[in-house]
């Protein structure tokens, strides 16, 4: 997929600009939603089922997500390879600026706070902790930033 200008921004607009592609990007990210009938029916904006499926399609061709290859009648997961790993902050930095400027559910408002508070480190361990889930990355010992991340919003 060739962008329409060299413009760096607007190359990247061009894959994640659609509010559906960064929201199905979150969902794999945060919820471990890695099916499309878990992205369909755990999508809280409500995505429909032929808006999944293209935005699918289109974050597999931008090279955001690999589709594990399906048996007919089995379903197939999809992964985020390294460059969908690498949104996590572009999505990180949308987070932060809501914080400030947009409002949201007390529960989602302390998970983000909570990453916003932990810096850079803490955003690089949850980043290898993605690379162990999707990219068969060896695990760090003891507990996964997800599962701190999680405590968060109990």
């Amino acid at each position: 997929m060739e962008p329409r200008s060299g413009c760096p921004i607007n190359a990247a607009v061009e894959v994640l600009g659609d509010r559906w592609s960064l929201l199905v990007l979150r969902d794999v990210i945060f919820s471990d939603r890695r099916y499309f009938r878990a992205l369909l029916t755990g999508s809280t904006e409500g995505i429909a089922s032929n808006i999944l499926a293209d935005r699918l399609v289109r974050l597999v061709e931008a090279g955001l997500l690999s589709r594990g290859t399906a048996a007919r009648g089995q379903r197939a997961q999809y992964s985020l390879t390294e460059a969908g790993i690498q949104t996590f902050p572009i999505l990180l930095a949308l987070g932060n600026w809501s914080l400030t400027w947009r409002p949201a559910t007390n529960e989602l408002h302390a998970r983000q706070q909570f990453m916003h508070d932990q810096g850079s480190p803490f955003i690089e361990a949850l980043m290898d902790d993605l690379r162990t889930r999707h990219l068969a990355a060896p695990p760090k010992p003891g507990p996964t930033p997800f599962e701190r991340l999680e405590m968060q919003v109990e």
